[in-house]
């Protein structure tokens, strides 16, 4: 099966998807920052950062698992790469209305790690949900997006937050 160029990279002359052939492609430094927040009220954020609410300790559980989510992307995005992860950080910020997320992926590689740094994210913020939906289950996930990239053949770029 031929794989002429159809304008789009993950879909094949015949319409059918497929995964894009990056072995030509030379290793680069990349890096991707994205973020996202969890809105809750303000008597829960208390309860997150007193380390008090019915399931534990919830930031250092959400932090394991944008850091897990994040080595496990290509397991759960049918068409990304499997990269090599040199460093995986995942912070927190205390809102009047939430907590935003904040994660930052680097690799050494030929493809770039956007979507690493939404899956850390969209782990750590269902981590937190979890840990809070006893006391809140309205608590909402928004605002999920690539803040910032560096590396590769477009190059570096830097979004202004919009939350």
């Amino acid at each position: 099966m031929t794989e002429e160029p159809t304008g789009l990279t993950h879909v094949r002359a015949d319409g059918t998807a497929h995964m894009v052939d990056v072995t030509a492609k030379g290793v680069t430094q990349r890096e991707a920052t994205a973020t996202g927040t969890l809105k809750t009220r303000p008597d829960v954020i208390d309860l997150v950062y007193a380390a008090d609410l019915p399931k534990g300790d919830a930031l250092p559980v959400a932090r394991i698992a944008g850091i897990m989510g994040a080595k496990k992307t290509s397991e759960l995005i049918p068409l990304c790469h499997p990269l090599p992860l040199g460093k995986i950080t995942v912070d927190f910020e205390r809102l009047d209305q939430g907590i935003r997320v904040e994660a930052t992926v680097k690799t050494s590689g030929v493809t770039g790690v956007e979507m690493e740094a939404l899956t850390a994210v969209n782990t750590a913020l269902l981590a937190l949900y979890d840990m809070i939906k006893a006391v809140d289950k309205h608590a909402e996930m928004q605002g999920i997006y690539v803040v910032a990239k560096s590396g590769g053949k477009s190059g570096d770029w830097q979004r202004e937050r919009t939350s």
